[in-house]
């Protein structure tokens, strides 16, 4: 079985959250730690429904569904982080790996829908 680095890389990451969510929760912050716990462990869920995909389609489907939650991950730790509710930086430099995970996963939605569109033409 092949070693996937974002699978490795989101399932580390909705750790993290699951542990920023523990700590917002711990300071009665419940709106905003449930939006990003939701965004946060769907990346992840998501990118392991795309890797058992049916079709190339049913995989970029999935990985884009992915790459979408990590953007909305990305603007509820902007919100966290700009409206001061943590009166500290955000741990384990969240903000930086959801944007690197999102990154990973708009090349491999646009690698893969290319590469889709070229068998289709042949």
């Amino acid at each position: 079985m092949t070693k996937s680095i974002i699978k490795e890389k989101c399932y580390a990451f909705a750790l993290q959250i699951i542990a920023l969510y523990k700590e917002l929760a711990r300071r009665n912050e419940y709106v905003l730690s449930k939006q990003l716990l939701r965004s946060g462990t769907s990346i992840g869920a998501n990118v392991e429904e795309a890797l058992a995909g049916q079709s190339r389609a049913d995989f970029l489907s999935k990985m884009s569904i992915a790459s979408k939650e990590a953007r909305e991950t990305i603007y509820w730790l902007k919100l966290l982080r700009d409206s001061e509710i943590l009166n500290a930086p955000l741990p384990f430099d969240l903000l930086s790996e959801a944007v690197e995970i999102s990154n990973m996963l708009t090349s491999i939605v646009k690698t893969t829908a290319e590469t889709k569109k070229l068998k289709a033409k042949n």
